[in-house]
């Protein structure tokens, strides 16, 4: 599951250290047989695009992308629960399957940033790694549609994720028909179970610390 690492990579923060690494995220995602050959060629078109831009280029596209909007964040708790206090609950249950599994968190992003789950995941059994992503596809369904919408080459990332999940593609026709995003979204968010059927720079600095793995 090293591809689920690169990808966490890709959906990083485009630090130096992160743009350094491009060469060998490519090499990995590049031999996925699990990912399409059209999809690998979206990759590597996005891994292009990071490393042809200007550094404060990557840096601004990426921050108005995931920073900007609640539709495409990468806080995968943002999309079920918005900011209520459930979403303070359900990060506490992530992070405690984290460390039962011997992973400690040392990224101060949140246990819920798709990034960190994706890298937990790299170290986890298929069955495992089925079952959570099975859990989340609507959510990263959702962001890839989202990212389809603006045009950012960054949906190719939800797209392989998908597929590695063995879960259907992106809708391009559904992302299309999406709502402009509102200004103030609050009002649209409902809460939902976190992780269930009914729930509509890693490469450089890695976000967990383990003990024992298995």
């Amino acid at each position: 599951m090293i591809a689920l690492r690169a990808l966490a990579a890709l959906l990083s923060y485009p630090s130096p250290d992160l743009r350094s690494a491009l060469p060998e995220i490519a090499e990995v995602l590049l031999s996925t047989p699990r990912i399409p050959q059209a999809d690998r060629n979206a990759l590597a078109a996005l891994i292009k695009e990071i490393a042809d831009s200007d550094q404060l280029e990557a840096e601004e596209r990426y921050v108005a992308l995931f920073d900007r909007g609640r539709s495409t964040s990468l806080n995968l708790f943002e999309h079920l629960h918005g900011d209520a206090r459930d979403r303070g609950q359900a990060m506490v249950e992530l992070k405690q399957m984290y460390e039962r599994a011997g992973f400690m968190l040392t990224s101060p992003e949140l246990p819920d940033h798709l990034p960190v789950l994706l890298e937990y995941l790299s170290e986890r059994d298929a069955a495992e790694v089925k079952d959570v992503l099975g859990d989340c596809a609507h959510i990263v369904r959702s962001i890839g549609e989202a990212l389809l919408k603006r045009q950012s080459r960054y949906a190719t990332v939800p797209q392989a994720i998908l597929r590695i999940a063995g879960e259907p593609p992106l809708d391009p026709v559904r992302a299309a028909r999406r709502p402009k995003e509102r200004l103030d979204p609050d009002s649209d968010w409902a809460e939902r179970p976190a992780f269930g059927p009914d729930a509509a720079a890693i490469a450089a600095d890695p976000p967990f610390r383990s003990g024992s793995r298995s």
